[in-house]
């Protein structure tokens, strides 16, 4: 069953002018549909084209040619501007840069309240957002005092309260720490599966490409990969071409499998991973009187570090 479209991109068109080398294309031809209630991750290193297109998801950026529809509106339109940004809230790197207020509530308050929401509307907008993002027990703290992946989530929540039905959010954990960056994600997974917001994730980390629905790879303004995270990743050999890598929970398996190994060529998680590699254990010595299991709740934590994405660790 094919799903509404959120944003259909046709046939893109797209280039700046540089200072010295002139005018440099982006995109030439570039076309993709995202449904509405996917999670989609883009993915793809420093200039592959990723964070452009996410500006051209909510008009920040126009189409040089092509054309950019979001939920039915030509982004073209300038009357329908308005209306595109209250559909697509888009969520940026520094989190900072998007606060505007000296206290969590006022500011998660600030986009509906230029939107000429009532103030009782408001109230609950902002109560319900801040609870969305498990943020209301600071709701009258100071952003600047918060860390960083609080003050993302605050960033999130204030494009929640606009009620948009996609957020793009263009590299949101970029500046985050480890902790962080797993706030703001579990955030985002929880906002496309309970509240069927589409979420569009801009990133060049593949552990979090890994948790969604759907990855789309770039380069150099093209799309190389288009599929589910076990689909794309699968295309090892082909990423590394344009300089991108796998999770290192499937650099593993391809390891083994290249070594002779019987394990499947598609785990992501770590969990998948461990259960492969028991079963791959059990394979190999099925009469080893020893139960070779990785108890889950029992396991060294510093024992799992080797099967995290490095920039995870």
């Amino acid at each position: 069953m094919n799903m509404a479209s959120a944003i259909e991109v046709k046939d893109l068109q797209f280039s700046y002018e540089e200072q010295e080398q002139g005018q440099h294309i982006v995109f030439d031809g570039l076309s993709v549909r995202i449904g509405q209630g996917e999670f989609v991750a883009v993915l793809g290193h420093n200039g592959c084209g990723k964070s452009t297109l996410a500006k051209q998801f909510n008009a920040i950026l126009l189409p040089g040619g092509g054309s950019v529809t979001v939920y039915g509106m030509d982004t073209q339109d300038e009357s329908l501007l308005l209306k595109i940004r209250q559909h697509v809230g888009m969520v940026f790197q520094n989190p900072d840069n998007q606060i505007v207020s000296n206290i969590v509530e006022e500011d998660v308050a600030f986009a509906p309240e230029n939107l000429g929401v009532e103030s009782a509307e408001i109230r609950e907008r902002v109560d319900r957002a801040l609870r969305t993002v498990g943020m209301y027990d600071y709701r009258t703290h100071a952003p600047q005092l918060l860390s960083g992946g609080q003050k993302q989530r605050i960033a999130i929540a204030g494009v929640i309260a606009m009620r948009p039905k996609c957020i793009v959010l263009d590299e949101p954990t970029a500046m985050l720490d480890p902790q962080g960056r797993r706030e703001v994600l579990d955030t985002v997974e929880k906002l496309n599966r309970e509240e069927h917001i589409t979420v569009i994730l801009i990133t060049h980390h593949m552990d979090e490409a890994a948790r969604a629905g759907r990855v789309i790879a770039m380069s150099e303004g093209k799309i190389i990969a288009d599929g589910t995270p076990k689909e794309v990743f699968r295309q090892a050999e082909l990423l590394r071409r344009v300089g991108l890598a796998v999770p290192q929970t499937e650099e593993l398996m391809l390891l083994l499998r290249a070594n002779g190994i019987d394990v499947p060529a598609d785990t992501l998680t770590v969990q998948e991973c461990a259960q492969a590699l028991r079963d791959a254990m059990r394979r190999l010595d099925p009469n080893d009187p020893e139960e070779k299991t990785i108890d889950a709740h029992h396991r060294d934590p510093e024992s799992d570090a080797c099967l995290q994405p490095a920039d995870a660790v």
